[in-house]
């Protein structure tokens, strides 16, 4: 496995749009001795506030949400696809209940902003939270978009200040 390089996020070649919808991202919040990580396609990177910034969303109802609220950073680790499989497992298993990153087999390595990400990502965004906010449902202008919370559990967005970007050339699988 090779070695990370630091970027600028300008730097960054992948397409967003692909990058978290497509190819989807473990969150992940805590440090090497208490920490969550979830998968997720909802987010994206732009400039804010003249920084630049990744934001992502996370449901009240999951483990990692505690975890968000708690931490001043977090990461958001992207992967090649041959991880397809952790991700989908990260996606649908609660850290309450299995150690999903030891049942996955990934590595979780300490951050330098007192943060965890993964070995094996091939990207990995370092953020401090700047801004955090809840979904409101009465401000939905398509109130088809209400039928994704049936059971009212409405995310909650971060936004964070990228601090740090560490990426590699992806591997062919």
């Amino acid at each position: 496995m090779s070695t990370f390089t630091e970027l600028r996020p300008e730097d960054i070649k992948d397409n967003p749009f692909k990058l978290v919808g497509g190819d989807w991202m473990l969150i992940t919040a805590g440090n090497l001795k208490s920490f969550n990580t979830m998968t997720a396609s909802w987010g994206g990177l732009g400039v804010l506030w003249d920084k630049n910034v990744a934001f992502c969303f996370v449901r009240p109802t999951r483990h990692t949400y505690g975890f968000m609220n708690q931490n001043e950073t977090f990461t958001l680790s992207f992967f090649d696809e041959r991880y397809r499989s952790v991700l989908t497992y990260c996606g649908s298993h609660t850290g309450k209940h299995v150690d999903k990153v030891k049942k996955c087999g990934i590595t979780p390595v300490a951050g330098s902003v007192d943060d965890v990400y993964f070995a094996e990502a091939r990207l990995v965004l370092e953020c401090r939270k700047i801004y955090f906010a809840d979904i409101n449902p009465s401000a939905f202008l398509a109130q088809t978009l209400t039928d994704v919370y049936p059971e009212k559990d409405y995310h909650r967005m971060f936004i964070g200040e990228i601090e740090h970007v560490l990426g590699r050339e992806p591997t062919k699988s």
